[in-house]
């Protein structure tokens, strides 16, 4: 069964606010904060919050806040950057239980980097995704590539000099 529009970035938004929701799930110490009842959110919150309706006044307190809250963050987003979010959501639902095991440890990868480095790699992506597409395509050749030398370096170092000491061999021997 097709969904509609509508119901497509509920989904979105949903994946979005559960996503917000699991440190509220994990620290049960946010639970002493007040309840809010399902009449008490605002019309706005309860289009974004629909598909908890029937289950709202039960769920833990902070959990509820933190609804809330991505609800919140959900209806102060441009349209574009919703659009942003739904691919994204769509692009994780389609991945492989592996893809997206690699994606959290290349995410967690990311966040052990100095800031430093975190802020030069956030500007290298905003500066591809501000490319054309068609100069995309050709550095997504080779950002594949890069990406495949740099898992085979993790898993084995001393593997993957050995291959770049053959290729620098092969090299050296076509140079001749």
């Amino acid at each position: 069964m097709r969904r509609t529009a509508n119901q497509s970035w509920r989904v979105v938004g949903a994946a979005l606010l559960l996503a917000a929701t699991a440190p509220a799930i994990a620290d049960g110490s946010r639970d002493s904060q007040p309840g809010v009842t399902w009449e008490q959110l605002s019309p706005d919150q309860q289009k974004v919050l629909g598909q908890f309706r029937g289950r709202w006044d039960n769920l833990p307190p902070g959990q509820q806040q933190s609804l809330m809250r991505g609800a919140e963050r959900w209806e102060s987003m441009t349209p574009e950057q919703r659009d942003r979010v739904k691919q994204r959501t769509e692009r994780w639902q389609n991945m492989t239980p592996d893809e997206r095991q690699r994606a959290r440890e290349r995410a967690e990868r990311f966040k052990q980097l100095p800031p430093e480095e975190q802020a030069r790699l956030r500007e290298e992506f905003r500066r591809y995704r501000d490319l054309p597409p068609e100069q995309r395509e050709g550095d997504d050749e080779v950002r594949a590539e890069d990406e495949r030398v740099r898992d085979r370096e993790q898993r084995d170092t001393r593997g993957t000099e050995r291959d770049r000491a053959g290729a620098r061999e092969r090299r050296e021997g076509r140079d001749r």
